[in-house]
């Protein structure tokens, strides 16, 4: 089970899995004869690959896997995942898994691959990657937090630094191209392009280097170790991680055929699963119950993951399970499912029946019940309702943190400017409103490139040229397209001598100094590219 949307986003997606290699083998161009040596688990991680480097390192693998279709920002799911992700980084942080330099320095950033395969992995300088399946899989949120509190104890215990012996002819720019050649070829499969580009980097190095990306067992069981802790501290059901090892331990003797990267990147030997189940009885506590809110991410992650017109057509919006939990699920998936078949009618029952079913159950999930509002929205959106759809925001509490305000904000700015192409000049006010919730967000998420890109549509529509025009250029900078950012500033600058006004001038302040930034940034990953890169903060 290996299907992802296309030949170019199985690759891209690839090079996005964790820094250890299944059967895969390194570039050429990539190559270095010199021998390499794995560190003891014991031995110092800046002794192979610094805190800054390995951030740099990090940055480069993104600004490349930014730019695949698989790489998803689907705020709804998102929101969810980093909802799961937070309690486990203030715990690592509090138990002081953290270190002072690598807190300051790491991105400490969890995202979305929209594949349909069971993987999770950590890379370089403090990213997390989540595929849809893994989601898909889980039944709890304590199994899914289990994977994620795992892989955050490889970025907080140094392992992927301890994992990638100093290439002593090689700038991080190499070790980071190197990384994804040989990532893309661990998730090809034998389509007729798939195949060419296993070819094309076929190496002699390959077992040497497959040696160095995958990590230890020592490493593995360590990261189970911290990550039971840290789960409990989290406050989540330690029994989520004895649930997740017998669903890949299940998978394991079922003979995994590509479904299941996890179990090859994380191999589940016997120690493992006996200290998991161990540590268990240790600490007994009831296995953890299946909540509305993971019921609905789940439904909306198999929507998502398999877009085919027979993946859509199985979800039809009925469940065989009599759990509640179950039934609501089954609804929102077939609703999301009907829509991608432009079946609107029955979308909007079954997003209305769901709704109802989870507003009637004993113990209400506000959480889960405003999930499956923005979904409805979404499918009035989609089915031309753009004020049915506004409507349902309007309902939504104010009260809410603003941690979760950004899936509503970026909908109802795109539903605004639906209707201002509709009938340029509707709703001013609510637009400009939406554009300043946008401008006050990116300053405090700069590295938000759908928000970037949302603001350039609504500055442009009320004639913000400047500010669009930035916005659309950081948009380009966050999704690594230096070229791109960079002619796109210059044409802002250009514009901004003509403009006048306060605002114009602080617009072209920002205009200018952000221009000499990138323009820095790429004449060092040029000089880096070189070889001649210099150690420094990210």
């Amino acid at each position: 089970m290996n299907a992802a949307p296309n030949t170019r986003s199985r690759l891209g997606a690839a090079a996005l899995a964790a820094l250890m290699g299944l059967s895969a083998v390194a570039p050429a161009w990539a190559q270095t004869p010199n021998a390499v040596r794995l560190p003891a688990l014991g031995e110092g991680a800046s002794a192979d690959l610094s805190v800054n480097q390995e951030r740099r390192l990090g940055d480069a693998i993104l600004r490349e896997g930014r730019r695949d279709p698989a790489f998803l920002d689907d705020p709804i799911l998102l929101d969810y995942i980093q909802q799961l992700y937070a309690p486990l980084l203030a715990a690592a942080r509090q138990r002081g898994d953290i270190e002072p330099d690598i807190d300051s320095a790491f991105a400490w950033e969890i995202f979305l691959i929209n594949d349909r395969s069971v993987n999770a992995f950590a890379l370089p300088g403090g990213y997390v990657g989540v595929h849809l399946g893994l989601i898909a899989l889980t039944t709890t949120s304590d199994a899914l937090a289990s994977v994620l509190a795992h892989e955050l104890t490889h970025v907080t215990q140094r392992h992927i630094a301890r994992s990638i012996a100093p290439q002593q002819q090689a700038s991080l720019l190499a070790v980071a191209g190197l990384l994804l050649g040989v990532l893309a070829a661990s998730r090809a499969t034998n389509g007729g392009g798939i195949d060419g580009a296993n070819a094309a980097i076929m190496g002699g190095q390959a077992a040497a280097i497959q040696t160095q990306l995958n990590f230890t067992r020592a490493m593995e069981r360590e990261a189970d170790r911290v990550g039971f802790g840290l789960l409990a501290d989290a406050g989540y059901n330690t029994n989520g991680m004895a649930q997740m090892f017998e669903k890949l331990d299940l998978a394991n003797r079922l003979n995994d055929t590509n479904g299941f990267p996890y179990l090859r990147t994380h191999p589940l030997t016997s120690d493992r699963i006996t200290e998991a189940r161990n540590r268990v009885l240790a600490a007994p506590m009831a296995p953890p119950l299946p909540t509305l809110r993971h019921a609905v991410m789940q439904a909306r992650a198999r929507v998502l993951m398999d877009p085919s017109a027979q993946g859509l057509a199985r979800l039809s919006g009925e469940s065989s399970s009599p759990a509640a939990t179950d039934q609501i699920g089954a609804r929102i998936a077939g609703a999301l499912a009907a829509s991608r078949l432009k079946d609107a009618p029955r979308a909007e029952r079954l997003a209305t029946d769901a709704r109802a079913m989870a507003a009637a159950l004993p113990a209400r999930d506000t959480e889960a019940e405003r999930a499956l509002l923005l979904m409805h929205a979404e499918l009035r959106q989609a089915a031309g309702d753009t004020r049915g759809a506004l409507a349902l925001l309007d309902t939504l509490a104010p009260s809410a943190p603003r941690s979760t305000m950004r899936a509503p904000m970026l909908l109802r700015a795109q539903l605004l400017l639906d209707l201002h192409r509709a009938s340029p000049g509707a709703e001013a006010a609510p637009l400009r409103a939406s554009t300043e919730a946008l401008q006050t967000w990116v300053s405090e998420h700069p590295n938000d490139a759908t928000a970037w890109e949302r603001l350039a549509g609504t500055a442009e529509a009320l004639g913000l040229s400047l500010r669009a025009k930035r916005a659309a250029a950081e948009a380009r900078a966050v999704l690594g397209d230096l070229p791109g950012a960079i002619d796109r500033f210059r044409v802002a600058q250009q514009a901004a001598r003509g403009a006048a006004g306060q605002q114009d001038f602080i617009e072209a302040s920002i205009i200018d100094a952000r221009l000499r930034q990138l323009m820095l940034q790429r004449r060092e990953l040029q000089l880096e590219a070189r070889g001649g890169g210099r150690e420094g903060p990210p």
